[in-house]
């Protein structure tokens, strides 16, 4: 039941009046939506004016305030409108504490209500900061971020108004559970309503006692050791450079407790976007340290942040070309491994068809073996010596015709080849011999004589001497044998050669296709527009590997073209181009077709 009103609060706002008979009439249930009420009542009146503080005197008088605290310690899971509606009441709470003027009992107001008031804000926080860790959706965790932040806005709110409850709440073990935490959004919360704290007042960390003070200081402390949040390193920095700005004591506390800090600080956070802060920071750390020791922590400082930039701009840099080596990695990687699976298939082809053929032959071999005991079988006794005979003649017989075959086969093959090699020469003598007579016939135009010949002492004395050279230096008599050897070893040398060069070939126009894709990439890239006039025919060109490869066809296509239409002085060099030179192609498709040739001849 609301109390009843004194002489001097005859006067009271009729909707106050008619909330509160709402309240004592309802039930426990329709009470919190009934509180709701009060925030339109409070927003009716502008902020500070007499009137404010005559509707909040009311609202206290008939205990509606009481009534939202009474509605906060309860779960807030079960009231109607759930979390949301606990959020509203602690805001509503915390503007009618704030600008309150209470005339009757004001020592039970300050010391008991307030107090209270403060616990059951920070337990609506507490309650709040749990089901938002546990929150598993992405909507919800928004919401019970959302109703937290009011409820701490309502601290501070709360705090702003009434400075003496700094104390209160720095040694409330709630407010330490809410500090301490590993979550990134509401520490930061957090550590804006302790940074609004020690600006209401600045003397509220000499006021508690040490224990309370080490523990807030650690938690900050650890903040910045624990985490690479840039945030929540800033918010933790500022803290620090309120508490060093309070007093020398609180300075020397953070450089004795805290050894490793300015190390930490200036290692860890330079860089980050707070220097400013952070550099006041520490020129209040290094005061207490003996004199020369500021300067170079300062310098060591500039040396520190010229590093980072220097290691920002090469991760910029790196970063640029991530994409290209990571494409290129994947390339590889995919292409080794297709070379390993079709390894593996090939290797498990070739061990299926050996286990085939050994299964074959184990069955040819006991089809045989059976054969040949039912024909033992069969044949009289006194026969048996004459059969075997016959089976060893014929298998005398099969194991001649195989090795006839063979041997003739051997010699075409070996005829073959020499046929080849005969035909080949023939081409490279007419090639040879063409070449020879245009060198003629472009000598035969030329103004210039020819050199006169031999006179017949001269050339019987050069045919003296090549006869003693001979006769000194005798040729070495090869046999036939040791010459086609000497020609298979060389025509072997020459297909590994052809067969590397092939394989250089091949390499060579990989690295060139390559070399092209690249330019063509970068060259779309250079030409891409921005993202905010992107089509959809802009991402086909990327998402496409065929649009690349048609685009440098274009380009080739075009070059040729214009190749074409150049006039005849800008292509005098072409015509140095010998036309009578066979080409490869011809060549190859020539000796081709000596294996024809040569089976006729045969």
């Amino acid at each position: 039941m609301a109390s009843a009103p004194s002489a001097g609060l005859v006067a009271a706002d009729p909707r106050v009046l008619a909330l509160a008979a709402q309240v004592t009439e309802s039930r426990e249930q329709d009470i919190p939506l009934l509180l709701l009420k009060l925030k339109e009542i409070l927003s009716s009146a502008s902020l500070g004016s007499e009137e404010s503080k005559k509707l909040k005197q009311d609202i206290y008088s008939y205990d509606l305030t009481q009534y939202c605290m009474l509605v906060l310690r309860r779960d807030s899971f079960h009231l109607p409108g759930g979390w949301a509606t606990a959020a509203q009441l602690a805001e509503i709470l915390s503007h009618c504490c704030v600008g309150l003027e209470v005339k009757e009992g004001p020592e039970e107001f300050h010391k008991e209500f307030l107090p209270s008031a403060i616990d059951n804000l920070l337990v609506l926080g507490r309650r709040l900061q749990v089901r938002f860790i546990r929150a598993m959706k992405d909507e919800e965790k928004q919401d019970f971020l959302r109703w937290f932040q009011t409820v701490t806005d309502a601290i501070c709110w709360l705090l702003g108004g009434h400075i003496q409850l700094a104390a209160c709440v720095l040694q409330n073990g709630h407010f330490l559970q809410l500090l301490i935490t590993d979550d990134v959004e509401t520490a930061i919360l957090m550590m804006s309503v302790l940074h609004n704290l020690l600006k209401v007042n600045s003397s509220v960390l000499l006021q508690v006692d040490e224990e309370t003070l080490h523990s807030v200081l650690d938690e900050v402390v650890y903040k910045l050791s624990a985490t690479t949040n840039p945030v929540i390193g800033n918010a933790a920095t500022k803290l620090l450079l309120v508490v060093a700005k309070l007093c020398k004591q609180l300075v020397k506390l953070l450089t004795t407790r805290y050894k490793g800090l300015k190390g930490l600080l200036s290692e860890q956070w330079t860089g980050k976007g707070f220097d400013r802060d952070l550099s006041q920071l520490l020129d209040l750390l290094y005061l207490e340290q003996s004199n020369g020791k500021g300067e170079i922590q300062r310098q060591h400082q500039a040396a520190c942040i010229i590093q980072a930039m220097w290691r920002g701009f090469q991760t910029r840099k790196r970063l640029k070309k991530l994409p290209q080596a990571v494409t290129t990695l994947q390339r590889s990687f995919r292409a080794k491994r297709e070379q390993e699976l079709q390894h593996l298939k090939k290797q498990k082809e070739d061990e299926a068809l050996k286990l085939q053929m050994q299964l074959q032959r184990q069955r040819a071999m006991r089809l045989f073996h059976e054969r040949q005991l039912a024909l033992l079988k069969i044949i009289h006794a006194g026969q048996v010596d004459k059969y075997m005979e016959e089976t060893e003649e014929k298998s005398a017989l099969t194991i001649q015709r195989f090795w006839r075959g063979y041997r003739a086969r051997r010699n075409f093959h070996q005829q073959r080849q020499s046929l080849k090699e005969y035909k080949a020469a023939v081409v490279i003598q007419r090639a040879a011999c063409k070449f020879l007579e245009k060198r003629r016939r472009r000598r035969s135009l030329s103004p210039w004589k020819d050199p006169k010949g031999l006179t017949d002492e001269q050339r019987l004395a050069l045919q003296q001497k090549v006869d003693d050279y001979i006769k000194l230096h005798p040729a070495c008599q090869m046999s036939e044998e040791r010459s086609k050897e000497l020609h298979m070893q060389a025509q072997e040398k020459l297909a590994q050669f052809l067969l590397r060069s092939r394989l250089d070939q091949r390499a060579a126009q990989r690295r060139e296709t390559l070399l092209v894709q690249v330019n063509t990439d970068v060259e779309l890239l250079m030409n891409a527009p921005r993202l905010a006039e992107t089509t959809e025919k802009d991402l086909d060109v990327f998402m496409s590997r065929s649009v690349p490869v048609a685009t440098k066809a274009r380009q080739s296509h075009n070059t040729m073209l214009k190749y074409t239409r150049w006039p005849w002085w800008k292509k005098l060099g072409d015509e140095f181009v010998e036309d009578d030179v066979t080409p490869d192609d011809d060549l190859n498709a020539e000796l081709g077709t000596l294996f024809i040739g040569g089976r006729k001849s045969c």
